[in-house]
């Protein structure tokens, strides 16, 4: 009984147990040339997320003109209603090239020598906020993304009619806002099931491999160790009862899931090995405590856009806990 009890505590000590102020941590002297930089890309998130989410597409349009191909004027309208549509779609990843940019500032902030990614997190809590606002506007844009087909219709006409007027001859004035390789960046961005999450895996990827004389556990561990946080915040009373939100506790959900998603992505063994220092189970169990209807999107993540959840190595109990 005794040998379980300090295997427990031992357990028990290797999480960080600090309250990471999501809802009000202000910047310090040192954070603040960073987190101004990083505050300027997010204002822009929310009103990006209404955009998103007011995005109707233009379905009908669309067919109509496909049907009858003859048809000028129906070719005309649903030109009209694509072409502001593909606008703003630019203006969406246009932002995932600032956002990677910024996480990529912040990365160097929260993982630099001297300090070990818990002290970084413990006394740069502004910093941190920053950060789990860039996984919490990612999963939240990448959730809004998957459930809106018409965002790959919309595009896909574009460019099969941008092609087809290139051939004809055709100059279009909107070609001098998206041009080839734009288009061609666009595609590849928007072909991916969750566009955001892939940033932030490739922004994170490419800051380790810039960064070759910084380990590699450095970035794992202040991503394994953001998720530490955001579990014990939720398992423990005192710190749960901090927040003055309910919004704040899905925010620390989103996060806990955002992180452990990207550390499944950049990790070489990614999240589900039990040489991870990824508590699948406990992290599972988290999420299930909570009502159903609100995680079923969190679990489906960690279901669908995790890079190693069907690898061998796998444990079948967290497979069926998945399940």
């Amino acid at each position: 009984m005794g040998n379980l009890l300090k295997v427990l505590t031992r357990e028990i000590e290797n999480y960080p147990h600090f309250f990471l102020d999501f809802e009000n941590a202000q910047p310090t002297d040192g954070e603040r040339e960073v987190w101004n930089q990083i505050s300027a890309v997010l204002q822009d998130s929310e009103s990006l997320l209404a955009d998103l989410q007011a995005y109707k597409g233009a379905g009908q349009e669309i067919r109509d003109a496909i049907q009858n191909p003859n048809d000028i004027q129906l070719q005309e309208k649903a030109w009209n209603s694509v072409c502001p549509l593909v606008l703003r779609l630019k203006q969406f990843y246009e932002f995932s090239l600032r956002l990677e940019k910024a996480l990529q500032s912040l990365l160097e902030s929260l993982t630099c020598p001297p300090y070990t990614p818990t002290q970084h997190l413990e006394r740069e809590q502004a910093l941190a906020k920053e950060f789990a606002e860039i996984l919490h506007f990612t999963l939240r844009f990448d959730e809004l993304k998957m459930r809106n087909p018409a965002i790959q219709n919309d595009f896909s006409y574009y460019r099969r009619t941008i092609n087809r007027n290139r051939i004809n001859n055709m100059h279009i004035d909107i070609e001098n806002e998206v041009n080839n390789e734009m288009a061609n960046r666009m595609s590849l961005f928007y072909a991916e099931a969750t566009p955001m999450l892939k940033t932030l895996s490739n922004a994170t990827t490419h800051f380790v491999s810039e960064n070759k004389t910084l380990p590699i556990e450095n970035t794992t561990d202040c991503l394994s160790t953001m998720a530490s946080v955001c579990k014990v915040m939720l398992e423990t009373p005192e710190y749960r009862s901090r927040f003055t939100s309910e919004n704040t506790l899905m925010f620390c959900m989103r996060v806990m899931v955002g992180v452990i998603i990207l550390y499944d992505h950049v990790h070489p063994v990614g999240a589900f090995s039990k040489t991870s220092k990824i508590d699948m189970k406990g992290y599972i169990k988290v999420l299930k405590e909570q009502p159903p209807d609100t995680v079923e999107g969190l679990l489906n993540a960690l279901r669908f856009t995790t890079k190693h959840l069907n690898d061998e190595s796998t444990s079948k109990q967290i497979r069926a806990m998945l399940q």
